[in-house]
């Protein structure tokens, strides 16, 4: 076993620990006067954390010089569209009690809900996409399709500032995050496109 399976084992179980220690508030009934809402934020809050590593995977690489890093993005991927279904069952649950006519008037209501979707179903194509079958079967079509896990990211932000009212401080340091991220990518795009000039 190389150190990158021995570090995924790791990996794995502390992914799960937010989850868990949600789990344990709730049945401590410490998630505040609002516990439907807060843990459909947190659940949230983690799909976006998760997915941020993701795309931070491939600059890590490129600044470490360690290519076996690109082998956490996948679980990292996968990691951040678990959290994103759980957050919205969270959302359907607990918030709305599964009462659909409801749910059509929060999507005619608010934006950032039908947002938030999108992100979803992007998140959702990726994920049923990431296997070394389907690498194999879209050839070319797989890179194409997977670089919207970036509009997929800059979809979650809105989401997250249009849905606070407040207090803005969380979602614009996910948002300057995403920023240096994409910032990145653009410049390794434009640095590759002068190479090959």
């Amino acid at each position: 076993m190389d150190w990158v399976a021995k570090i995924k084992l790791l990996v794995f179980p502390l992914s799960l620990f937010p989850l868990a220690n949600l789990m344990i508030k709730a049945l401590e009934n410490n998630l505040g006067p609002d516990p439907a809402s807060a843990l459909t934020h947190v659940l949230g809050e983690w799909a976006l954390i998760f997915l941020l590593l993701s795309l931070a995977i491939s600059p890590a690489r490129r600044l470490t010089g360690i290519g076996k890093l690109i082998r956490f993005r996948r679980m990292l991927g996968l990691f951040a569209l678990f959290y994103a279904v759980l957050h919205l069952f969270a959302y359907l649950a607990f918030m709305l009690s599964w009462q659909w006519q409801t749910l059509l008037e929060d999507l005619y209501k608010r934006t950032y809900i039908i947002v938030g979707a999108f992100a979803l179903s992007i998140l959702i194509a990726l994920g049923a996409t990431s296997t070394k079958k389907m690498m194999k079967r879209l050839g070319k079509q797989w890179s194409q399709l997977h670089r919207l896990v970036y509009v997929a990211a800059i979809l979650a932000v809105v989401h997250f500032i249009w849905l606070v009212k407040s207090d803005y401080t969380e979602p614009l340091i996910y948002g300057s995050i995403l920023m240096l991220l994409l910032a990145l990518r653009l410049h390794k795009v434009k640095r590759l496109r002068f190479l090959n000039r």
